[in-house]
């Protein structure tokens, strides 16, 4: 079945709209991880740097993966097993 251009718009706006608090979230979780670890081990803030880092850096990552399946273009998919070039279901 063929994505329409409406549907394809309404996708992306979707999927950018959870950008920014996925993105907020990986950072909080990364520096509460990092805090909670200084809190038992006695490394503060070292810990915490360390951990926000790693959320900076999966935050990034997030918004590097969503801009790409957001900027990929829409390819016809092909037939899957048991299934002719009209995507009904063989005899």
């Amino acid at each position: 079945m063929a994505v329409t251009p409406d549907a394809r718009m309404i996708r992306t706006i979707g999927q950018l709209s959870t950008i920014g608090l996925a993105f907020v979230f990986a950072l909080v979780m990364g520096f509460a991880g990092g805090y909670w670890l200084d809190g038992l081990l006695g490394t503060k803030p070292w810990l915490s740097l360390l951990g926000f880092g790693l959320g900076l850096a999966a935050g990034i990552l997030n918004v590097v993966r969503t801009m790409r399946i957001v900027s990929a273009p829409d390819v016809p998919s092909a037939p899957g097993p048991g299934q002719d070039a009209g995507n009904r279901p063989a005899s």
